[in-house]
């Protein structure tokens, strides 16, 4: 959430600032100090990047900007003016979900499913950034993003099969 201004405080200006989430572009006026996730959600409701500890140490809100892993929470709309958002929602093309999106399906890589779209996007970036060649090395990778339900096992089978499912695509 926004920060209310304090007593005889005056509220800032508000900001224009362009997100392009998932491909489209959404012109906003915005409080410069609105996080990049209450922008998201509040703003373009974009629920699928969800607010767990709004403090940057669970990973519940991981999105991709500009093809790098952030946590949204952690940083300011405004400074994302013209940069590319890609949210869980902009991974599937239509009814056709991710490799990854189908993995987490196949190998039950979710309980509640609160952490699932931040771990998705992690899993994602995981697989893009070669980090993903044995157990140990995806669970180190992953590290930033916590399930509370400890689905852990299921989520490092899940990253493996997105992983091996790449690679036999890639070698096509």
């Amino acid at each position: 959430m926004t920060r209310a201004p304090g007593p005889g405080e005056p509220s800032p200006a508000p900001v224009e600032a362009t997100l392009r989430v998932n491909g489209v572009a959404h012109r906003l006026h915005l409080d410069p100090r609105t996080t990049l996730l209450d922008a998201l959600r509040e703003r373009l409701g974009s629920m699928g990047t969800k607010k767990g500890c709004d403090r940057g140490e669970c990973g519940a809100c991981t999105v991709h900007v500009n093809g790098r892993r952030i946590n949204a929470c952690m940083t300011l709309a405004v400074m994302h003016d013209g940069d590319e958002i890609d949210t869980v929602e902009g991974l599937a093309r239509g009814k056709d979900l991710h490799a990854v999106q189908r993995a987490f399906i196949e190998h039950d890589a979710f309980q509640c499913g609160y952490c699932t779209p931040g771990q998705i996007m992690s899993a994602v970036a995981c697989i893009r950034e070669c980090h993903a060649g044995s157990r140990d090395e995806i669970r180190e990778w992953m590290s930033g993003n916590l399930c509370r339900c400890g689905a852990y096992a299921n989520i490092v089978a899940a990253v493996e099969a997105a992983a091996g499912a790449e690679a036999a695509n890639a070698s096509v």
